[in-house]
């Protein structure tokens, strides 16, 4: 039986996390992720904490990526990126204390040029472990009581894997868990994850949790890595776009009972309406329409007759071309002779 994750005083359970993705994990799929159940903390998308400061300054108004935070349910992580601690630590504060984040989550794993490279952040100051710890320690510091954790990759490239070192660095400095993604900075999302790699930064750790990540996608994929490798929970990132009832999925299959099927394609169907409706109370029409586009096509992958559906809802420029796209390929009513994939073929 796993048990569940404990950051802080604040109790994880199920195991399972969402991860923060830039450009998806935003208000509205936090509200389809969470209505489908089975996940222990969801996660805002990752924001610049100076992006943060200016915004709030010039418009006296919290960044787009908080819309929605401080009425939504908890536990909810935030993400934030920077390299300064004192920066770090006056938007750490005003997440823990103004906005009542149940953690702050310091990005130190971001491959993405424009972060790691050019605002020499993220994974780039994987080089730096003391550089991490300062950042951390002030982070800490400032939003205490809230827990501050922090998500790494093993290392910048397959030459200099230092995440046993980072997370001592992490832990020393009062961080409260720690998340490692299973690549280098170097392998972006090419590859597979080394779990074995994550396993062998637990003994580094005397006081926190280690979460993996990297390549869940499945129910059983959940099962086998906690029975396989020395972990505390898991995070769930690119497989969660595709299938977001895939927590509650996961949640039965650690607890040993019968995996619930997907939902039938009428249930996708109401699903992708309620996301559409979610983005455009957000967004507005127009934004929302063209935000809606990349999300309705990770829920086709894999499916017959995805690649036509694609090609149609990647181009959709109106809420009714929206919905006429979707009762064609998501009927309200199955067939009964007809299984949920052949009748996605059009």
């Amino acid at each position: 039986m796993v048990r569940p994750l404990k950051i802080g005083s604040l109790v994880i359970d199920p195991p399972i996390l969402l991860a923060p993705m830039a450009g998806f994990t935003n208000y509205a799929f936090r509200q389809v992720v969470r209505r489908y159940g089975g996940v222990g903390l969801l996660a805002t998308e990752m924001f610049s904490a100076r992006g943060f400061l200016e915004i709030d300054s010039r418009y006296d108004r919290p960044p787009e990526r908080l819309w929605g935070v401080l009425d939504e349910p908890r536990p909810l992580a935030t993400q934030i990126w920077d390299n300064n601690p004192a920066l770090m630590a006056e938007v750490g504060r005003q997440l823990a204390h103004e906005f009542h984040v149940s953690i702050v989550d310091i990005n130190f794993g971001c491959p993405v040029t424009d972060v790691a490279e050019k605002a020499h952040s993220g994974s780039y100051l994987l080089r730096y472990p003391d550089r991490i710890a300062q950042i951390v320690a002030a982070v800490a510091n400032a939003c205490s009581p809230t827990p501050v954790t922090a998500k790494i990759r093993l290392g910048a490239c397959h030459d200099t894997i230092n995440a046993c070192d980072v997370a001592q660095a992490v832990e020393g400095a009062g961080g409260a868990a720690l998340t490692v993604h299973g690549r280098t900075a170097a392998d972006m999302l090419r590859g597979s994850a080394d779990w074995e790699e994550i396993s062998r930064i637990k003994p580094y750790l005397h006081r926190i949790p280690l979460i993996g990540n990297g390549d869940i996608s499945t129910p059983q994929t959940v099962v086998e890595a906690f029975q396989r490798y020395d972990i505390d929970g898991v995070m769930i990132g690119r497989a969660a776009l595709n299938r977001p009832w895939l927590f509650r999925q996961a949640q039965a299959a650690l607890c040993g009972e019968p995996i619930p099927p997907d939902p039938s394609l009428a249930e996708q169907r109401e699903m992708l309406i309620e996301h559409f409706r979610l983005l455009t109370e957000q967004f507005g029409q127009q934004q929302g329409t063209v935000l809606m586009r990349k999300f309705a096509c990770c829920y086709a992958n894999g499916r017959p007759g995805a690649r036509a559906f694609r090609a149609k809802v990647s181009k959709v420029a109106s809420a009714q071309e929206f919905y006429s796209i979707v009762e064609d390929y998501f009927p309200r009513k199955e067939s009964v002779t007809e299984s949920p994939a052949s009748v996605f073929i059009v």
